[in-house]
């Protein structure tokens, strides 16, 4: 059992560890948890269990969060996994993840993508202001994968194309828009993490259900200016194309070979700044 910030974190196991990976996965699920706890001010839940499935292998995998039955992750972990696979840049990330799931409601299923793009876009920022990775790095990551997330021919919106890329990047790239304007809107004085954290304070977790809508209109009411039920109003039903070429020019990301450069002469430099600092 862990304890963060009054947050109870249960971990069990479905069959018995060696003590140095029980050590290994507590640790690890200790730093999401301050990741997580960072980002949102406090813990998204008072207690959460963290159920352990060892299979025969190494590294993480096939993770789930829910709140059915109270707030739960269940993952697959090997039972031979080393501080190296959970260092790897294909593992390392999915406890985050997770437990970023935790502070949000359930909604109809038509709007997965709005709880896998939160998980996807807030996991690596969380990461960042928990000295975990470098702003680089998680700026390189995003130039890479929202492309992802762009909407190809047949798209009908967010809501009505389940496809994995408008699901997980398509989301990302939606909380990116909105951190970017809220930011934009309230001279860089509040964040998309304000506008989430608006939703926690009035009791929405992964431990309700709401309708999206309402949803955003609390957290848009937390912020003082309405960004997010407009937005998804625009790109619910819509293909709304993104210039992501002017988008990483305008906050200052570019990419020479394998480098990432971030410009502090870029017309939204201080907005980018401010989406990783604590």
């Amino acid at each position: 059992m862990l304890k963060l910030d009054g947050a109870i974190i249960d971990v069990t196991f479905d069959s018995a560890p060696t003590a140095a990976l029980r050590q290994l996965l507590v640790a690890w699920i200790t730093k999401a948890a301050k990741a997580v706890d960072i980002y949102y001010a406090r813990y998204p839940v008072s207690r959460v269990e963290v159920h352990i499935k060892l299979y025969e292998g190494h590294g993480a995998r096939s993770g789930h969060a829910s709140g059915w039955n109270g707030p739960e992750i269940s993952i697959s972990v090997g039972r031979y996994t080393t501080a190296a696979d959970l260092a790897d840049p294909s593992e390392e990330w999915l406890m985050t993840h997770e437990m970023v799931h935790l502070a949000f409601p359930s909604v109809a299923e038509q709007h997965h993508w709005i709880e896998e793009g939160l998980a996807t876009y807030v996991e690596p920022v969380a990461r960042v202001r928990a000295g975990e990775l470098t702003a680089p790095r998680i700026w390189g990551d995003m130039l890479d994968g929202m492309p992802q997330g762009l909407p190809q021919a047949g798209d009908r919106g967010l809501d009505h194309t389940a496809t994995w890329g408008r699901t997980y990047w398509g989301g990302a790239l939606f909380c990116l828009l909105a951190d970017i304007e809220i930011r934009e809107r309230t001279n860089n004085r509040k964040g998309l993490e304000d506008a989430l954290r608006g939703i926690l304070d009035a009791g929405g977790s992964i431990e309700t259900e709401g309708e999206l809508t309402q949803i955003l209109d609390t957290a848009d009411a937390a912020i003082g200016v309405s960004v997010m039920h407009p937005l998804y109003d625009r790109m619910k039903a819509t293909p709304v194309p993104v210039d992501l070429a002017n988008l990483w020019r305008q906050l200052g990301v570019e990419k020479h070979g394998d480098e990432i450069l971030l410009r502090d002469d870029a017309p939204w430099a201080a907005i980018r700044k401010s989406i990783t600092q604590r």
